[in-house]
């Protein structure tokens, strides 16, 4: 009975911790074959002509180092001058953000108390004057016809936020170049792109996106965008797309123990969203669009536990003399560890990659213990080593 029990355990975490890395990918991919179901065009944008108002909104918080290129990006923008604000909100700055931003030309500079990201960007709402909401961090940095190729995805009524494509860029090189996040970032633009085209995606990021004014939503400070708005879009009848065309990039944090760190901040408000945002309410949700939340974020997310899960029940499985499969398997998990273990010291790729993954796999159980041990902080602090 116990063994049993045991098999159960080991097998069932083992299988949805292959399903969330990488077998739900592959059902998508096919899904989306068998349906036929349309790319999304890249054959360019609405007309200028036929462009709405846009305000693009940079929320920020003492980044006098890198405000004016951002400004300068933006007003840089393959979009009508006249139909183009861009706003800066300082999230109670105590440098020169807001000097630096009207010098370089920003249509609006607010100087607000510090209240955490997402109440800057709601005041930069109420103050703001566009029919499409976009929004982007203060380091990154947008092609030259992303906005056009944004507000084009509005073109569809039923569009209610979309999301452009970030490419980090490598912020080091050599002994400090040790962060793989562009390899899962590719990967997880993959996703995104085949959740679009299917439905709707289950997430964003806080590079470039966008909203219509109307389906904007007032969230707890706490619970970024980059998560709450695409689930909460679709519970109200919009659909939350991605669009790979529109591209912005950023520094992605030099070294994984950094990484790590900006993972387990995020973690810390993530949980919020998943447990008390409401994101694991079905209700609202079409069935298919119920599965990619749990498939790529209840599951994702919960993937330390079951590896830990998986580890316990092998290392029991292999204590009561069950057979050579579970050696085999125990001996895979431990050679998982020690790579990434090896990974802190040699800087050969695939050793990286298993440090990756263990550490950033471990991140939202750190987030979650953050979470629970003292709550999460609205405000926040930039990642090291980008900007």
């Amino acid at each position: 009975m116990m063994r049993a029990a045991l098999e159960i355990v080991f097998w069932l975490s083992s299988a949805l911790i292959l399903w969330t890395q990488g077998v739900y990918g592959l059902a998508l991919a096919l899904i989306a074959r068998i349906a036929r179901s349309p790319r999304p065009s890249d054959d360019g944008s609405p007309r200028l002509e036929e462009l709405p108002m846009l305000s693009l909104i940079i929320a920020a918080h003492d980044e006098q180092e890198v405000i004016a290129a951002k400004v300068a990006n933006a007003l840089g923008l393959d979009y009508p001058r006249e139909r183009l604000q861009v706003v800066v909100a300082c999230d109670g700055c105590s440098d020169e953000t807001a000097a630096v931003a009207r010098e370089g030309g920003a249509d609006l500079v607010l100087e607000l108390p510090r209240g955490g990201k997402i109440r800057a960007q709601d005041t930069a709402v109420e103050r703001s004057r566009g029919e499409i909401l976009a929004f982007s961090d203060a380091n990154a940095l947008w092609e030259h016809d992303a906005a056009r190729r944004l507000a084009a995805a509005f073109a569809d009524p039923h569009v209610g936020y979309a999301c452009g494509q970030v490419r980090f860029v490598q912020a080091a090189t050599g002994a400090e170049a040790g962060n793989q996040e562009g390899v899962y970032w590719r990967y997880e633009m993959g996703l995104r792109a085949l959740e679009s085209r299917l439905s709707s995606i289950t997430a964003g990021n806080g590079a470039i996106y966008a909203t219509r004014r109307e389906s904007y939503l007032l969230v707890d400070p706490i619970m970024g965008h980059d998560l709450s708005l695409p689930f909460n879009m679709v519970k109200r009848g919009w659909r939350a797309v991605y669009v790979p065309e529109a591209r912005a990039s950023e520094k992605m944090v030099p070294s994984l123990s950094g990484e790590f760190a900006r993972k387990r901040r995020m973690m810390s408000h993530t949980w919020p969203i998943l447990l008390r945002g409401g994101m694991l309410s079905p209700r609202g949700y079409p069935p298919g669009y119920a599965l990619m939340i749990i498939s790529h974020r209840l599951l994702r997310y919960s993937t330390p536990i079951l590896h830990m899960l998986a580890l316990a029940a092998n290392v029991a499985l292999v204590a009561r003399g069950s057979g050579a499969l579970y050696v085999v398997t125990l001996a895979l998990q431990l050679a998982l560890l020690a790579a990434a273990a090896l990974g802190g010291a040699l800087r050969a790729r695939p050793l990286l990659i298993a440090r990756y993954y263990v550490l950033t796999t471990a991140s939202p159980a750190a987030g979650l213990w953050d979470w629970l041990r003292h709550g999460t902080e609205a405000s926040w602090e930039a990642a090291e080593g980008t900007r």
